[in-house]
């Protein structure tokens, strides 16, 4: 597969799958790895809608991990939404993982927002109808608006901070598309978990199951695994946290054998 500037293919060693990626723009992370590990329970021949997808990695993880029938991501960037669809060629997924070139703030205002043309609401009524999902799968951006370094290139700052979207617009989104007791998981930052809990209850997902997960012993969590649950009872279950490194600086067992590496 013809390759632009600065990009490169990596194996992500699972099922032969490989990813396009840019070394200039936002490359995927641990935090997608492990949210992809999270929601490997997902049931046989479900949906799932992947809000800010990036270059497509969770869903490729997805498709190798689990039986999807149907996955769909919502990407705003259009450089970054080829990307993917070029990653989703080179993997033969054209059937189970589709790109959809949107702001996801359109999905629900499409009927009401005049500037939204009708090739994006073709696009939201051909693939991203309200209450038709099973799961919806997240990993948006961290930080406010006007926080953080800011001297970033465009594409890692729309994926870094709430600039063309924020957490409310995610989970607003997730319960406009999820099925009555549809799923979501999502992978955020510990600093920001009184935000997300209260964003969730407003919409009606009730969370269900948080895992924090720490860079090693006797540091700090520094991201949080959540699923929720629409319309669901009140009961939050607190997982066994993740430490990614040993006191020696190694990965742990447990982030080898979700890197599917060997254990030592």
């Amino acid at each position: 597969m013809e390759l632009n500037k600065n990009e490169r293919i990596d194996d992500l060693e699972i099922n032969n799958m490989k990813i396009i990626q840019n070394k200039e723009g936002f490359c995927f992370g641990i935090d997608s790895v492990l949210l992809s590990d999270f929601a490997k329970g997902i049931k046989d021949n479900s949906k799932c809608v992947d809000l800010g997808t990036g270059t497509g990695i969770l869903g490729i993880l997805l498709c190798a991990k689990t039986n999807l029938s149907e996955i769909v991501g919502v990407e705003i960037q259009e450089e970054v939404a080829d990307m993917a669809k070029r990653s989703i060629k080179l993997n033969n997924l054209e059937n189970r993982f589709k790109i959809i070139n949107i702001n996801l703030k359109e999905i629900i205002d499409k009927k009401n927002n005049e500037e939204i043309d009708d090739l994006n609401k073709n696009k939201i009524k051909n693939y991203l109808e309200k209450n038709s999902f099973d799961y919806v799968i997240t990993n948006p951006p961290y930080k406010k608006i006007n926080t953080g370094k800011i001297n970033e290139n465009k594409k890692q700052l729309i994926s870094r901070h709430e600039i063309t979207a924020n957490l409310n617009d995610f989970i607003k989104t997730a319960n406009y598309l999820l099925k009555d007791k549809g799923t979501l998981f999502m992978v955020h930052r510990p600093d920001r978990l009184a935000d997300i809990l209260e964003e969730m209850r407003k919409q009606k997902i009730e969370p269900k199951e948080i895992k924090f997960v720490y860079p090693k012993i006797n540091k700090e969590p520094n991201l949080i695994l959540i699923k929720g649950i629409k319309n669901a009872r009140p009961f939050l279950k607190i997982d066994k946290p993740i430490y990614v490194y040993n006191e020696d600086g190694e990965y742990t067992d447990e982030i080898l054998k979700i890197y599917n590496k060997e254990v030592k």
